[in-house]
């Protein structure tokens, strides 16, 4: 019995609990997954997914299957060389999730397959304040009666902030890989149409050429930059507004602040994208820089690299054409920050922790 995730674009088939909004893994029928194999020979032929169809990795790490409220540690994970702790954290706490999908498909794909699915509600029928307070954990709803199984599609970002970091990565493996698949048919070096790779490989194989395609994974850094307060020796944390962030529309309103990021550039190190982002950024200089941890992110297809470091020298002096304003803030007086279950907020809740400050 094969179940799957459904998705549409960066949005996941989603059922409304007593906990708040989780995704639902549809079964999928016989003849669907007849149809995803070559029955003639599946071990040399078997395609690793269909246009709109992917098979899951699951994480390796068992801790990742915990709800985020329930990691002892800030971070996304727990530092393996800390044999000890690690034991008594996985003895001592109950999983309450596991992996069940190991495929996801398109909407698309659920129809063209006639794949029964449930009702499914627009986020326009569902006007409760949760969605408009993006708070999946209400189950107050407006218009639907909470005895209605009321399913709707609920974007990525959105979840991210409930889910265990495991089936948070599955599904941010699954947006990349189905929007890979529809970007990628045609050979990029002669132009000629191009198949599924065969033997379970995730590429995409050109008859002409010969050329393979992979998904690939752009690498980004991201820096939690400290200092203590000149003034009062309170730790800091450098934070910035950027453009994409919005402006403030009313004075109610506040303004998001997020940590240094960018690109890894073609022929440099880690260590150098994270010096040179911040410079081009912010104009300051670093020491101590070590990384931290990583995470997926699906917006297009980034890998987050965490990075702490301490200020060295220099004033801030902000890259106007990206961000609007930059300033070292209190741990004890941060602005809005970037939501649970994103690095940024991993990498802040961390340091304000060592502090003794949770946020």
């Amino acid at each position: 019995m094969t179940h799957a995730f459904i998705l549409r674009d960066e949005t996941v088939l989603c059922r409304q609990t007593p906990n708040g909004w989780l995704p639902i893994q549809v079964q999928l029928p016989d003849s669907v997954n007849d149809t995803a194999l070559n029955t003639h020979d599946i071990h040399d032929t078997q395609p690793a997914y269909q246009v709109g169809r992917v098979t899951l990795l699951e994480s390796l790490a068992p801790t990742h299957w915990l709800p985020n409220d329930d990691v002892k540690s800030s971070t996304r994970s727990i530092d393996s060389t800390d044999t000890d702790s690690l034991a008594d954290f996985e003895t001592e706490t109950t999983y309450t999730f596991t992996s069940q999908a190991a495929i996801a498909i398109t909407y698309d794909y659920a129809i063209a397959h006639h794949i029964d699915l449930p009702r499914i509600f627009e986020s326009h029928d569902i006007e409760s304040n949760a969605l408009k307070n993006n708070d999946l954990t209400s189950n107050s709803d407006e218009k639907i009666s909470p005895d209605t199984d009321t399913c709707a599609f609920i974007a990525y970002r959105l979840l991210i902030t409930q889910l265990p970091f495991a089936l948070s990565d599955q599904l941010s493996q699954a947006i990349q890989l189905l929007r890979w698949q529809a970007d990628t048919q045609f050979c990029s070096r002669c132009a000629a149409p191009v198949v599924h790779a065969t033997g379970g490989e995730r590429a995409m194989l050109c008859q002409v050429c010969r050329l393979r395609q992979y998904p690939r994974v752009q690498p980004c850094i991201i820096t939690a930059i400290t200092r203590p307060n000149p003034q009062t020796g309170e730790m800091q944390i450098l934070l910035a507004h950027h453009h994409r962030y919005g402006q403030q529309k009313t004075p109610q309103q506040a303004l998001q602040y997020g940590l240094i990021a960018g690109f890894v550039e073609v022929g440099e190190s880690l260590e150098h994208a994270v010096v040179r982002e911040v410079a081009e950024e912010v104009n300051i200089s670093l020491k101590d820089i070590r990384y931290v941890s990583s995470q997926p992110w699906p917006f297009p297809s980034n890998l987050m690299l965490g990075f702490r470091a301490s200020h060295a020298g220099g004033d801030i002096v902000i890259q106007e054409d990206e961000l609007s304003h930059a300033d070292f803030f209190d741990l004890s007086d941060l602005p809005k920050i970037p939501s649970k279950g994103s690095i940024a907020y991993a990498l802040i809740a961390q340091i304000a922790h060592e502090q003794g400050i949770s946020l």
